[in-house]
């Protein structure tokens, strides 16, 4: 499948997305929220994927909105952007596979809000990470108001946000911003490691976890989530991956 602005490739059981804006560091127009969306329904669909990678392509994940384009778009023009980002956001958070953001050079503002809503992100020590939209008279988007808090707690994402200043990739690590800062030129040695792990493992069970992790995170109230957490435990029980699982567990033990 051939994109415009992404290179989407798979690898056995790994979906990798690569923006492809090398020349404006991946800055991000409404072509690129359109074939990102379009790559990941297909990662979705093919029942062989079980992780998808999402990075950028050349010196930078992405470097966010693409300033020069946004001078010239109307009003209306900016809103349609805003929906094709929201919606990929949307889709990201919810999407029934992990994700894991491998953050290269620049993430910067929708860049660093599509890192955010990957389940897992892993970037270079020296990656500068960070919300700018304060210093451009800008506000954030995809959801970053709920998932820094989540992220990192109230107290630092207006830090984050107020200051709007970046961090490295070693400073987001120790706060909780990404889950790993690896030496620079080894962030996808270690989010395709990171992706075999989370392959080895039942897909079915993760797509529950994954769903029950969302909905703990706000989207419905404590009743619902434990009444979803009998039903999520039930269905994983009656699949035929429940009884290959438990034979595989058995042999380990012997």
């Amino acid at each position: 499948m051939e994109f415009e602005c992404i290179i989407y490739q798979k690898e056995a059981d790994i979906a990798i997305i690569r923006l492809n804006r090398p020349k404006v560091l991946n800055a991000m127009n409404r072509q690129l929220w359109i074939d990102f969306q379009a790559a990941l329904e297909d990662a979705g669909r093919d029942a062989a994927v079980k992780v998808v990678i999402i990075t950028g392509e050349g010196r930078a994940f992405s470097t966010g909105a693409d300033l020069k384009e946004s001078k010239q778009r109307t009003t209306e023009a900016y809103r349609d952007y805003l929906v094709e980002l929201q919606e990929a956001s949307r889709k990201i958070i919810r999407f029934g596979k992990p994700t894991i953001a491998a953050i290269n050079g620049f993430a910067l503002g929708s860049g660093y809000e599509l890192a955010l809503a990957c389940d897992i992100r892993i970037a270079d020590e020296d990656a500068q990470i960070g919300s700018p939209e304060a210093r451009v008279t800008s506000s954030v988007t995809g959801g970053a108001f709920r998932l820094v808090q989540q992220l990192v707690g109230p107290g630092k994402a207006r830090e984050l946000l107020f200051t709007a200043e970046n961090i490295n990739g070693k400073e987001a690590e120790r706060i909780g911003l990404v889950n790993k800062a690896v030496p620079a030129g080894l962030v996808m040695v270690e989010a395709r490691a990171m992706a075999a792990k989370v392959a080895q493992n039942s897909s079915f069970s993760i797509q529950m976890i994954k769903k029950g992790l969302n909905m703990a995170q706000g989207e419905v109230s404590l009743e619902a989530l434990m009444d979803f957490e009998i039903e999520a435990c039930l269905a994983c029980v009656s699949t035929r991956e429940r009884q290959e699982s438990l034979e595989t567990f058995e042999k380990r033990k012997k």
